[in-house]
């Protein structure tokens, strides 16, 4: 089995390690985190991605009163990239929470429906997609979507008769 390239780092060397580009990402982020609706959560949830030639697209969690009509910030603005861009490929994904009823004590992973989305969008591009998780504290590198989700579903792990 192949290692995980997991890195933690806390958010004050922040500074020093990460590119302008990805200093906006997480900005961007965060500000995609203050647009969320989540009336019934109020677990908010921001993510900004970065494409090939330095466009970002973010998008945040949208809750519903029927609860399965919600989507996670991470497919809005993994769909609204595909949508408006679909030849570019995305380069890095940065995802925060914040909430006043939970403590972010670690920064927040995406759930397994948004990990399979990434994963399906690495494999199609044909190359990684790193991902930040991050709190105002620190922050988490993983250097791609298989890392999260190691036993994934695919289409080339089915068998056609």
């Amino acid at each position: 089995m192949k290692e995980v390239l997991i890195k933690y780092i806390e958010k004050d060397r922040a500074e020093n390690i990460l590119t302008d580009l990805e200093k906006n990402l997480f900005s961007k982020a965060s500000d995609a985190c203050n647009k969320a609706y989540a009336p019934y959560s109020n677990f908010n949830v921001g993510s900004s991605i970065l494409l090939e030639n330095d466009i970002f697209v973010s998008g945040s969690n949208q809750e519903n009163a029927s609860f399965p009509c919600g989507i996670c910030a991470e497919r809005t603005a993994l769909f609204s990239a595909k949508s408006n861009y679909p030849k570019l490929k995305i380069l890095k994904i940065a995802i925060t929470t914040k909430s006043k009823e939970f403590k972010n004590i670690e920064p927040v992973a995406p759930c397994g429906l948004c990990r399979q989305v990434l994963l399906e969008y690495e494999i199609k591009q044909k190359s990684t997609i790193e991902i930040y998780l991050f709190n105002t504290k620190k922050f988490l590198k993983i250097s791609s979507a298989k890392d999260l989700l190691p036993f994934y579903f695919s289409e080339e792990r089915l068998m056609r008769k």
